[in-house]
This record gives structure tokens, C-alpha cells and sequence, in this order.
């Protein structure tokens, strides 16, 4: 199982995103956190309220998840930061499995 970080602009975009992903069948789950968020970018200290995304699939379909995601998001560089799982509850690493395998 892979767990995939991305951060949107707002919960209407992290809605539209996340609903897409699992009716695509590229991923089994998505959690959207209010997050603020401190970063440099294009020479300036920024600010922004944003939501993080908590993606989860199978690490079959990172690629293709990845793909999709650079399509649906708004930013020219999105945060995307995918980190392999290998320990946890193995039904549930066994749902994120079936769940991605349909697409």
C-alpha cells in the first residue's frame, strides 16, 4: 500500500479531487485535513490555508494515480509525496488492494 500526501487550495477542490480518484477506482480512500501552511515559493515566505489530502492505494497504481493527480490539481507544482507502507492491519492493506485493483 502506498500513502500519497497532497495539499489543495480549498475543500471544494480537495472534494472534487478525492471523489474523482475513488470513482476512478485509483485509490480506496481519501481523508481532507484543514491545514495551514508556510512555505517559500518563487522567492517569497507564503501563508496559505489549504487541505491535505491523505490518499490511499495500492502501490500498483501509484503511477497512475500520480498521472491523474497532475491533471486534477490546480497548482503548476503540487505537492505529491508518496511514502510505502509496510506495516499496519493487513485487512485493511487487503480492502486498499481490492478497491484499486477494479481500475
Amino acid at each position: 500500500m502506498r500513502l500519497v500526501l497532497c495539499t489543495v487550495p480549498d475543500e471544494p477542490t480537495a472534494a472534487r479531487i478525492a471523489r474523482t480518484l475513488v470513482e476512478e477506482g485509483l485509490v480506496a480512500c481519501v481523508n481532507r485535513l484543514p491545514v495551514g501552511s508556510t512555505y517559500a515559493w518563487q522567492g517569497r515566505i507564503c501563508e496559505d490555508n489549504e487541505v491535505l489530502l491523505l490518499i490511499k492505494t495500492g502501490a500498483s497504481r501509484y503511477a497512475a494515480l500520480e498521472a491523474r493527480l497532475l491533471e486534477l490539481h490546480p497548482y503548476d507544482l503540487p505537492e505529491v509525496v508518496a511514502f510505502d507502507t509496510s506495516t499496519g492491519l493487513d485487512r485493511y492493506f487487503a480492502w486498499v488492494e481490492s478497491s484499486t485493483r477494479r481500475g
